[in-house]
């Protein structure tokens, strides 16, 4: 799509639609300058020819007509042009009519309909050509093929027979029968309902009379079947001579010979833990599971009278405590691991001297305000981006800016031109990570390099510093034009093409992957959905311009680290066993820039590497936001394709009455289930070939015109008014129509991406990203999987991603705040998984995985109050448990040792060190008992009282160096309750001590329990302490905290001693005389 290099703004809905020259003098051209000529019958432009030249439609005067009023004169007028009444001659592409002279060197079947018959893609094409190119939507289209509603008996050649589905048609005469394409002809087992000739076919096609049996031409007869068995033996014994010839050194060009055998391998398997890790772990859940039980067992029967409320309120928070640990545990039962083999993806779709087979991925990037998200930190995912290894006409990156900042804009014109040096310097000496900042933080000496790229810095940085302070005028381009994004809340959409577009390659002359700026219109009085419905606006304009069948998407601080992500994700999602079930490929995140402690568990390795493992073996990772590669498909809402069970294989050892029972009780089965299918309504066929025949064929019962509107309004209604997106979602294997103006694509292009274009249709409730929760994540993931999909996790050797995560404690306390509000918007919502997608796709562990990801908010009430327990024992002098005994003492040891058991397994199959298990446990009650209880009563207030919240941006770590933000103290009322819970059992554990000094050496038994359990909540709260208190010049924290409670013991010791006061004998009293 060629712009000329110039910003696209518009607005469907007020019928804008202009091209701003940012580099050349100001001025402000129409759509017309993209297309050349308008018709002067419609109005509508005329289109481009595949050889490249205007369509004319008359050779005498060159009157200015387009191909549908071309056709449409011929059809229905006097067939002459309307100025010079010369009579129009038939052209290439177009239908015959009567009076057209014979061409004797012409094949007509073939240049009528003008159909590329090895391409599948061109059956989607005729419906959106009316769209694109043409004034009337009911006429031909302009490349000649005539969509399925536009077919009659006035346009179809005589000889050439049309389906009719058995019925009888008044419009074609009886002696016009069915064309049948045969299965092993090109395209399986599917009946064409157009007179579309297939390149396949060795013969002319056959007139068969559709009452007859297929049996009765010899398909499906057991001669067929023969002949596909021999075909089957010749395919096979083809590779046994490459197996067995192939070493002499020799080269096959037979164009029916199979893959090498290599080629044909799996592109990846799967990795079961081994056994002896495995099963020792399974056998320690079980026991768990027992000691739980006889815990309960005893904790009910064994109440503390003269503390009841403690002890009640105690042991409704264990309670608690183990539900969430099952539906956190279960979903773990069957952990792998995955591995891959691009040497074989590289074999299978990418052959020596071929063009790349593999497929075309568009890339996602968003990003809302450059202040919070430093334009320099998006720019190096950009050119790490634009620098992977892949093929570059495969890629196209779209970034998404939805504060429609000039500041993004202009940082992004800059990254295009820096990566015209870039890219090529990273694919010469094959370096990584790919984003400049990182890999020159290696200190890896290219200095001329380096220097440029500290020159890109220094521009980038100075576009940042003019942007602090806005003019009174707002913001204006170089040509002079104002900026269309002043006004944040009310702008037009904006499409710029950066790269990809002709003219614009690297230094050394190559070919780059396309950049693409897009920002969606902004109205007042729209709900624009935040990230979810940015991501939907990419997902509809990318379809238009690139359209291809996969899409990574990454936040603006991930860069790829890994240049070989894309084929690590092409191993699964193009494996032709395997690939069609898979919706996502989810890679683990990583992060830059944390301290060496990871004080609050930022890597959350936890989950990364143990939780996502464990759904890995039963359907799939849950989606996380960001460092995901989608099938396109799927996030169109599609049913995932349904394997056809084999026919069951019967035993003749049987007896013949037992036989006969089986039978019996089988039929009543199919009977039932007959039955059931015909009271129920006929779900969405999954397949898109499916739907585009719904398409053709219209409703039954209803007359010509009708049927062919009522399908296309009914997927008008799901994905939008406009045909071309619709056309697009049905071509699987993605690509964009051809022939398409410029003009006409990039109008569309506005279009999807309106404010007004979601409104009456399914996006957000069962297309693209999913709303109704600030985390769409899970919620998007979660039905996809209902649909029967599923999911894979891809963990290279290498990270394939790495970001940037807010090390300041009020900044995670934010992030894990948004993360838990949106599950409580989930949980209170119609997609909850506790009663949404029962007798779908949904495995019952998914969703027993699914449910803990939305209840864990519930948990910080009972996390709360058991954390506070332990320092009102020490104040009062009471406990929830009664004396200990024997028993009681082994069962308490029990389940500490299984506790610790669990840990310790999962982190030997998971790989987890120690330090990240334990950091994961205090930021677990750290964030429980203040970011999962706030986003608890948010929840509540915006779902039942209609308080809305703000979405706050995470601020990303700028160019900073070190960790200066690590002590950076900012005041939030989410410190509150973990700080008021620290207070409160530091002051128990020192009236507790003190009560045990005075009250002499038999308390100190009853104590030890009530101080284990406050200084375990001590300890757990330790690194939001360390963050509350900051640097402290450079004190150590740890040393302020022993400090307190030392001098605080030691002064009641002191106090407990008192040597000035005698312990037996006479006492000493002041006497109250003066001796002076």
């Amino acid at each position: 799509m060629d712009t000329k290099g110039r910003l696209i703004a518009g607005s469907h809905n007020r019928n804008e639609f202009v091209l701003i020259n940012a580099d050349e003098v100001a001025r402000v051209t129409s759509v017309k300058e993209l297309s050349g000529q308008i018709c002067q019958i419609c109005g509508d432009e005329i289109e481009i020819t595949d050889d490249g030249e205007l369509f004319v439609a008359c050779n005498e005067c060159a009157f200015p007509v387009c191909r549908p009023c071309y056709e449409y004169e011929r059809r229905e007028g006097n067939q002459a042009c309307p100025q010079c009444k010369t009579r129009y001659k038939r052209i290439k592409g177009s239908p015959r009519v009567e009076g057209d002279e014979e061409e004797d060197d012409i094949d007509d079947l073939e240049h009528e309909f003008d159909i590329d018959r090895s391409d599948p893609r061109r059956i989607a094409e005729a419906m959106l050509s009316s769209r694109l190119n043409i004034g009337r939507g009911s006429h031909p289209n302009i490349s000649g093929i005539s969509t399925p509603a536009e077919l009659d008996s006035a346009s179809v050649a005589a000889d050439i027979p049309l389906l009719t589905y058995g019925q009888e048609d008044v419009g074609i005469s009886s002696d016009k029968h069915a064309l049948i394409i045969p299965p092993f002809m090109g395209h399986g087992n599917r009946v064409h309902p157009t007179p579309v000739p297939d390149s396949s076919m060795t013969m002319p096609p056959r007139a068969m009379d559709p009452k007859k049996d297929l049996a009765v031409y010899g398909y499906g007869t057991v001669a067929w079947k023969e002949r596909m068995e021999d075909w089957k033996k010749k395919q096979n014994e083809k590779l046994q001579m490459v197996k067995h010839e192939g070493e002499n050194g020799d080269e096959f060009d037979d164009p029916d010979l199979p893959t090498m055998d290599e080629g044909r391998q799996p592109l990846s398997r799967k990795l079961p833990i081994p056994s002896s890790k495995i099963n020792p772990y399974r056998m320690i859940i079980l026991l768990r599971l027992v000691i739980l039980g006889l815990f309960f067992h005893y904790r009910i029967l064994h109440p503390v009278n003269d503390a009841f409320g403690l002890w009640l309120t105690s042991v409704i928070c264990e309670i608690w405590f183990a539900a969430s640990w099952i539906l956190d545990q279960f979903p773990k039962w069957y952990p792998i691991k995955r591995e891959t083999y691009l040497d074989r993806l590289s074999l299978r779709y990418e052959k020596e001297g071929k063009p790349s087979e593999l497929a075309s991925v568009d890339i996602f990037v968003s990003t809302v305000d450059p202040m919070k998200e430093p334009p320099l930190i998006t720019a190096n995912t950009v050119l790490s981006i634009l620098a992977v290894d892949y093929p570059v006409d495969k890629v196209a990156c779209y970034v998404s800016d939805d504060g429609a900042a000039m500041l993004t804009f202009e940082a992004l014109s800059e990254t295009s031109e820096f990566a015209r040096k870039w890219v090529p310097f990273c694919k010469k000496f094959c370096i990584e990570p790919r984003a400049p900042e990182w890999y020159f933080a290696q200190k890896v000496d290219y200095l001329k390099d380096k220097r440029e790229y500290e020159e890109f810095k220094v521009r980038i940085n100075s576009l940042v510093a003019m942007a602090q302070k806005v003019p009174e005028d707002g913001w204006t381009m170089q040509d002079g034009t104002p900026w269309p994004g002043n006004n944040v809340r009310d702008h037009p959409g904006m499409i710029q093409v950066f790269l990809g577009h002709n003219g614009v390659r690297d230094v050394e002359g190559n070919e780059l992957p396309r950049l693409i700026y897009v920002s969606r219109e902004k109205r007042p009085g729209f709900d624009h959905h935040k990230k979810a419905g940015a991501m939907n606006a990419l997902v509809r304009v990318s379809a238009i311009i690139s359209n291809a069948p996969y899409l990574l998407n990454v936040d603006c601080d991930h860069y790829i680290n890994n240049s070989k992500a894309l084929r690590e994700a092409m191993c699964f999602m193009m494996d032709p066993i395997s690939g069609k079930k898979i919706c996502y490929v989810q890679f683990p995140q990583r992060f830059d820039g944390i301290d060496r402690h990871d004080r609050y568990s930022n890597r959350n390795v936890v989950f990364f590497d143990i939780n996502m493992k464990g759904l890995d073996g039963i359907q799939g990772p849950i989606y996380v936001g960001t460092g995901c590669v989608f099938r396109r498909q799927a996030l169109y809402g599609y049913d995932a394709p349904v394997k056809k069970k084999s026919p069951r294989k019967t035993c003749n050892c049987w007896p013949k009455w037992c036989f006969c029972c089986c039978f019996c009780c089988r039929s009543r089965k199919k009977n039932r289930k007959v039955k059931s299918n015909e009271k129920k309504k006929p779900k969405d066929v999954p397949k898109q070939i499916h739907a585009l025949e719904n398409i053709e064929e219209g409703i039954e019962g209803i007359d010509n015109e009708k049927s062919s509107l009522m399908p296309q309004i009914k997927f008008e209604k799901k994905f939008g008014q406009s045909p071309v997106f619709v056309a697009s979602t049905l071509m699987e294997d993605g690509g964009i129509p051809r022939g398409a103006t410029a003009a006409a694509l990039l109008k569309e292009a506005i279009h999807v991406i309106s404010c007004g274009y979601e409104d009456k249709t399914e996006w957000g409730k069962e297309v693209g990203w999913i709303y109704g929760s600030v985390t769409e994540d899970i919620l998007t993931g979660f039905k996809m999987h209902c649909h029967g999909w599923r999911s894979v996790y891809c963990i290279p050797n290498r990270p394939a991603f790495k970001g940037s995560a807010p090390i300041n404690l009020s900044d995670r306390l934010h992030q894990v705040l948004r993360w838990a509000l949106g599950s409580v918007e989930i949980l209170l919502s119609r997609h909850c998984p506790i009663w949404y997608g029962y007798g779908c796709g949904l495995k019952p562990l998914e969703r027993f995985s699914y449910i803990n990801s939305v209840v864990y908010p519930l948990t910080s009430i009972p996390l709360l109050v058991y954390c506070t327990l332990p320092a009102v024992c020490l104040l009062t002098g009471k406990f929830i448990v009664p004396e200990i005994s024997n028993y009681a003492s082994i069962l308490f040891m029990a389940l500490f040792i299984s506790i610790a058991a669990t840990g310790i397994l999962e982190m030997q199959w998971g790989g987890v060190g120690i330090h990240d298990w334990w950091r994961n446990e205090q930021f677990w009650v750290i964030g429980g008992v203040s970011s999962h209880l706030f986003a608890l009563f948010q929840g509540l207030l915006k779902v039942l009282a209609g308080v809305n919240t703000n979405f706050t941006v995470t601020s990303k770590a700028g160019d900073d160096g070190g960790f200066s933000e690590l002590y950076l103290f900012k005041w939030t009322t989410l410190l509150i309750p973990p700080m008021t819970l620290l207070i409160i059992n530091i002051i128990g554990v020192i009236i507790g001590v003190s009560d045990a000094i005075s009250n002499g050496y038999d308390s100190w038994g009853p104590l030890f329990g009530r101080l284990f359990f406050s200084i375990w909540v001590i300890v757990h709260l330790y690194p939001f302490l360390k963050g509350f208190m900051g640097k402290q010049n450079r004190l150590p924290t740890i040393i302020i905290v022993w400090s307190i409670l030392l001098a605080s013991i030691f002064s009641l010791l002191w106090a407990r001693i008192n040597p000035f006061v005698s312990k037996g004998g006479i006492v000493l009293e002041v006497c109250g005389l003066n001796c002076d």
